[in-house]
């Protein structure tokens, strides 16, 4: 079996107790840490109206994660580009990759990624950006273009340099426009797996080569808890387990300190949901974690795994993707 890549995405997530300050450094500490493991990128993605994630200003916290940190990739998981004007994204992640050059990722996500409220408050008059997401995609691909030197709108910086697109996805929709473009694909399988294994089969069935991928490349983002013992695992991702029933319920919470059993135990209907919601987690030690992500990869023809780990406890966290790393070198 080939090396399997490995990430992280990090949503900046608020704890208990915890001010936004401490959430923004605690997600400069993941990066620092999982650079030191030779992890290949850190994403951040883009919430609005969320009063418990911190990753808003998308743009703005990758720099400040690229400043602290020298060589591992740093990009969005993803920007969702229907609340953005393309040329704005592009002068942005131009000014990111002159910084920065060679370690910035621009993935593009079609969903507002927030409630249709705060998203008529993003886009305001125009609430049909999401069906414009694909020609959106072309636009930002031209205005990184060398060949657009002559067009009347261009974007500086942005014009000519190298920063690789992402689409992103939790449908069979994105599946069908990743592969069409011929462009990395990225599943959003840690909270939305229904359809996760149907749009892998699609990009891949479908893939065109393009002057920037040969072959598909197929990225899956999934929850990871591991620790030193299954039952330890199992105990930390009470609070992963925990956070989820609070999306599930429309009751968000901060993420807060692992329970002795998980707080909806008892109610059907969310204990389906959030197991359906939680169905691609890897949970348990090295031994347990290994098997069970390598049959996953192998199953799905998935290239990269991006890992994010929903633990209260920060070193825990970091030790989680050691843990990670060792199970998979």
């Amino acid at each position: 079996m080939d090396k399997i890549a490995l990430s992280a995405l990090d949503l900046a997530p608020i704890k208990k107790g915890e001010n936004t300050a401490g959430a923004l450094a605690r997600t400069v500490k993941i990066a620092q840490h999982i650079e030191q493991l030779d992890f290949k990128r850190i994403w951040v993605a883009e919430h609005h109206n969320m009063e418990y994630i911190a990753s808003s200003a998308t743009s703005l916290l990758i720099q400040h994660i690229a400043s602290n940190t020298n060589r591992i990739r740093v990009g969005s998981g993803g920007i969702m580009l229907p609340n953005h004007a393309p040329l704005v994204i592009a002068e942005q992640f131009g000014t990111l990759e002159t910084l920065f050059p060679g370690r910035i990722d621009l993935g593009l996500g079609r969903a507002p990624g927030t409630d249709q409220l705060t998203a008529m408050a993003l886009r305001r008059n125009n609430l049909n950006t999401a069906f414009q997401f694909p020609q959106e995609v072309k636009d930002l691909q031209r205005y990184f273009s060398a060949n657009n030197f002559d067009a009347k709108v261009r974007a500086f910086p942005g014009e000519g340099l190298d920063i690789p697109l992402y689409i992103l996805g939790s449908s069979t929709d994105s599946a069908y426009l990743a592969a069409s473009l011929g462009l990395p694909y990225a599943f959003a399988t840690h909270f939305a797996p229904a359809q996760f294994a149907s749009a892998s089969m699609i990009y891949h069935q479908n893939f065109v080569p393009s002057d920037v991928l040969e072959k598909p490349y197929f990225m899956s983002c999934v929850n990871v808890i591991a620790a030193d013992s299954n039952e330890e695992a199992e105990f930390l991702a009470t609070s992963f387990f925990n956070l989820f029933a609070g999306i599930v319920t429309n009751t968000r919470r901060p993420l807060s300190e692992p329970t002795p059993e998980v707080i909806y135990k008892g109610i059907p209907a969310i204990e389906q949901a959030v197991k359906s919601m939680a169905s691609c987690a890897f949970i348990g030690d090295k031994a347990n974690i290994r098997p069970q992500i390598e049959k996953f990869v192998k199953d799905h023809k998935v290239d990269e795994i991006i890992a994010t780990s929903y633990i209260f406890d920060d070193e825990k966290c970091l030790k989680s993707f050691s843990l990670l790393k060792e199970a998979l070198p």
